[in-house]
């Protein structure tokens, strides 16, 4: 399904190298104040930056409103975001479309859809679908700002470098001044230089990213199927690349006992907090007011120059691969406002269901 959300409905649409990308956004409550700028800023983000360790596909990605916006306001109709593909050069694929690429969706996309999918780019499984996630979590993100509720992502590893741990105002400052968007400037640098050393060697990398939102209030998820972290789980694997989600200690507190792993309780001015959040923000699927803490585990690209193996389905027979074409050494870097636009789209969706936000905003 291309659809995701129950109060906050977003509805994706477009393929890699189709006409256009975008979305469709339902239960947008009416009134809220929406600048294109807004959503541009957000879009930008995505963007492949000119440091070179990007994909050399340079679409300007420029957001358009067809409907639910009127003089500045949304209206409660539905919202229509979409952005034009310019730079498409599908030459290298049409050469290589019998061929299944290694780590890709070629074959499951075959078998499913009979052979009438979108080969070019991957199609829909490509990542260049995320334009839709990035202006729907640009929306939600301006809903979140009425409730103080802050979002952030970062890259914390990379192609196996890891970066030191850094408090939430460095990771504000610092992670959209530089391309590996990574709070720790040395480890960035490092990991810059392991990406080009791998593009230059035909490979790529992988990484964790990890996301953190910030004043969520207590009683976010609908257990026992729609829990919190279960849904957000959800909306993360939408991301193409994204192989593993844990939250806060995740794997770690399998190596744990129970007094290493519990998370304390006390009270601070009136409110319940944890002395540590090993739980990553989420109890029995439900937010308990601490800094919900996801960590995401995106694979290697798999898309590279590199001499591979592979099935030839048209005439049945193994043959050799080398694809060329436009592509990241490393989809980790550009998927950090990806995560935190599929955060936001969530957690409105939440905000909505427990009616923390209103279904007319008003404006005195």
């Amino acid at each position: 399904m291309n659809t995701f959300g129950r109060e906050f409905r977003i509805t994706s649409f477009g393929e890699s190298h189709g006409p256009c990308l975008g979305v469709v956004i339902d239960g947008c409550p009416a009134g809220l104040k929406l600048k294109k700028e807004e959503i541009q800023k957000e879009l930008d983000k995505r963007k492949p930056g000119a440091s070179g360790i990007a994909s050399p596909r340079k679409e300007k990605d420029r957001v358009e409103i067809l409907s639910g916006v009127f003089e500045g306001f949304t209206t409660g109709a539905p919202i229509c975001l979409l952005v034009w593909n310019k730079d498409v050069d599908s030459s290298s694929y049409k050469r290589i479309k019998d061929l299944l690429r290694p780590s890709h969706a070629d074959f499951t996309n075959l078998i499913k859809y009979g052979g009438f999918n979108d080969y070019r780019g991957g199609g829909r499984a490509s990542g260049r679908l995320t334009v839709s996630f990035v202006l729907a979590g640009a929306v939600a993100k301006e809903l979140l700002k009425r409730l103080k509720i802050r979002i952030f992502a970062h890259i914390v590893e990379l192609g196996g470098i890891r970066a030191g741990k850094k408090g939430i105002n460095s990771i504000r400052r610092n992670v959209y001044k530089n391309p590996i968007r990574c709070a720790d400037l040395k480890a960035a640098e490092k990991m810059r230089r392991a990406i080009i050393r791998a593009r230059k060697e035909g490979d790529s990398l992988g990484g964790i990213i990890e996301g953190l939102v910030l004043n969520l209030p207590v009683g976010l998820g609908e257990p026992v199927f729609d829990n919190l972290d279960g849904q957000i789980s959800k909306a993360l694997f939408a991301i193409p690349g994204v192989k593993g989600v844990e939250f806060g200690a995740g794997f770690s507190a399998a190596k744990m006992r129970g007094s290493e792993n519990n998370d304390l309780f006390f009270l601070k001015r009136g409110r319940v907090f944890t002395k540590t959040n090993n739980a990553g923000g989420v109890l029995g699927g439900i937010s308990n007011s601490m800094p919900l803490v996801v960590r995401v585990s995106v694979k290697p690209t798999p898309s590279i120059s590199r001499h591979q193996l592979t099935l030839n389905v048209r005439k049945m027979r193994m043959e050799n691969l080398k694809i060329s074409g436009r592509h990241d050494a490393c989809i980790a870097p550009r998927a950090v406002p990806i995560i935190e636009a599929m955060l936001a789209i969530t957690i409105c969706d939440f905000a909505l269901r427990a009616q923390l936000l209103p279904r007319v905003i008003r404006h005195r």
